[in-house]
């Protein structure tokens, strides 16, 4: 004799659940960033006018590093992933630092 709820099928998560308790907000972040990076670029290359592309990739760069490496958390990557994505965002902050930087 079989259990009464045997045939039932468990119910669906909730999509806002579903959204955040995986790698999915963080993808939704990663891909609007990539987005606007690209938005932005080929405003430049059309108007001239903003940031031109090669400050552009250096602002931007040490984000998505920082995004990626909290995804490869979540992921449960091996820990070099951690600190390689860390070091990267690190220096590319650097390299945007001193192309900003004013005495």
């Amino acid at each position: 004799m079989g259990h009464a709820r045997e045939g039932l099928k468990a119910a669906p998560p909730d999509a806002m659940e579903a959204l955040l308790s995986g790698t999915g907000l963080i993808d939704i972040v990663i891909i609007a960033t990539l987005i606007e990076w690209a938005v932005l670029t080929v405003l430049w290359k059309q108007r001239g006018r903003g940031v031109p592309p090669g400050v552009l990739s250096w602002m931007m760069l040490p984000g998505l590093c920082l995004m990626l490496a909290m995804r490869s958390v979540v992921l449960g990557a091996p820990w070099y992933w951690l600190a390689l994505l860390l070091m990267l965002a690190g220096l590319a902050h650097l390299v945007d630092l001193r192309g900003r930087w004013r005495p």
